[in-house]
Formats: structure tokens, C-alpha cells, sequence
């Protein structure tokens, strides 16, 4: 039986960026700008991620409030 980490309260939602080049654009920057993450990462699992697409990882705190972050995924 697997076990599925990614509902867990601490795994912060991950989701594919369907419009990458307004995101690009907000930040002025290129894919090669962001920082990576794998395409083996275990957030990803479920996604369906393809290596170039732009990954939004959102996470809640409750002394930061909410938080968004960008990543690409590579292969290596």
C-alpha cells in the first residue's frame, strides 16, 4: 500500500503553470531565471510534469501568511 504524502498538512501544494509567459513576464525573467526542482521530486508525483514546465508551490504559515514560489522542472 502506498502511502500519499502529498495530502499531508506539512507538503505544500504544488500546480502546473498554465500561463508561463505571464509569469515571465511579472517577474521579468526567463525559465532559466527560476530556480529548479526535478522531475523526480516527490511533490511532483501526480502532476504529470514535463521537463520545462513552470511549477507553483504555495505554501501557508501562519507567521508568513501565504507564500508563493516558482520552479522549473528538469531532468538532471
Amino acid at each position: 500500500m502506498a502511502t500519499d504524502f502529498t495530502e499531508h498538512l506539512l507538503v505544500p501544494k504544488h500546480e502546473i503553470v498554465k500561463d508561463k509567459k505571464k509569469v515571465m513576464e511579472s517577474y521579468s525573467a526567463s525559465l532559466e531565471d527560476f530556480p529548479k526542482i526535478l522531475i523526480t521530486d516527490p511533490g511532483l508525483a501526480g502532476l504529470s510534469a514535463q521537463e520545462g514546465d513552470l511549477i507553483k508551490i504555495s505554501r501557508s504559515s501562519t507567521t508568513a501568511g501565504d507564500a508563493t514560489f516558482y520552479r522549473v522542472v528538469v531532468t538532471e
